[in-house]
C-alpha cells in the first residue's frame, strides 16, 4: 500500500547517495515494513519537488504525469542495472538501451555566450521543454559513472527485509539506515530466541 511521504516515514539518504545522485534516485521508491511503500516520484508535484531539491528543475517547472512516468521508468531500469551489478548477472538489454537513450537526450557541450558587463562565458542552454531531458541525462550519467567507477564494487542492496534501497557498503555495514540495521538485528535476535534447542 502506497502512502504519502512524511519526513518521519522517509529514511535518511543511504550511504553513498550524497556522492552519487543515481543512488539517491533509485532509492526514491522505498519499501517499508507492513507492506507500506513510499514513492517520492509518485505524483507530478512530488516529482517536481524531488527534482527541484536536487537542482534538476526549477520549482515552477510544472512537471506533468507523462514526465513523472518517464522518470519512474528510468528509475526502474536503473534499479535493474544495480541489481544485475550486485548479483554479478548480465544487464537487461532494455535497461542499457533506456540509459543510453537518456544519456543522448541532452547536449553536453556548453555554448559560448557574451555578457556585456562580464564578457564571454559558457553555459548549456536549457529551454523549459528540455528540463526533463536534461534531468534524465544527468541521472543516467550519474548511474553510468557509478556502475563503471571505483565505487561500483561497494554497491549493495540493503540487508534488512523488506527494504529495497541500495547503498555503498562501508566496512561490514550492509544497511541503508540505522532504522534498517536495528530491524535486522532485532529479527536475528528473535530468530535465535525462537529456534528450538538441539538435543
Amino acid at each position: 500500500m502506497s502512502e504519502t511521504p512524511t519526513p518521519e516515514s522517509v529514511p535518511p539518504p543511504a550511504p553513498g547517495a550524497e556522492e552519487h545522485l543515481a543512488l539517491d534516485f533509485v532509492n526514491s521508491a522505498v519499501a517499508l515494513p507492513g507492506g507500506h511503500f513510499i514513492d517520492l516520484l509518485g505524483t507530478p508535484e512530488a516529482t517536481n519537488r524531488w527534482l527541484t531539491e536536487r537542482g534538476l528543475a526549477p520549482a515552477d517547472a510544472g512537471v506533468r504525469e507523462m514526465c513523472a512516468a518517464q522518470l519512474r521508468s528510468l528509475r526502474e531500469h536503473l534499479r535493474s542495472l544495480f541489481a544485475a551489478r550486485v548479483a554479478g548477472l548480465p544487464a537487461l538489454p532494455a535497461a542499457l538501451s533506456a540509459v543510453n537513450d537518456a544519456l543522448s537526450k541532452a547536449p553536453s557541450a556548453a555554448l559560448l555566450y557574451w555578457d556585456e558587463r562580464s564578457g564571454p562565458y559558457r553555459a548549456t542552454p536549457c529551454p523549459t521543454h528540455e528540463i526533463l531531458d536534461r534531468a534524465l541525462a544527468t541521472l543516467a550519467a550519474s548511474a553510468a559513472d557509478l556502475l563503471t567507477g571505483p565505487d561500483a564494487d561497494r554497491l549493495t542492496g540493503c540487508g534488512s527485509s523488506p527494504c529495497n534501497r541500495y547503498l555503498l557498503r562501508h566496512g561490514r555495514r550492509h544497511w541503508c539506515s540505522t532504522r534498517c540495521g536495528d530491524r535486522a538485528r532485532a529479527a536475528r535476535a528473535y530468530a535465535r530466541r525462537t529456534q528450538p534447542e538441539a538435543d
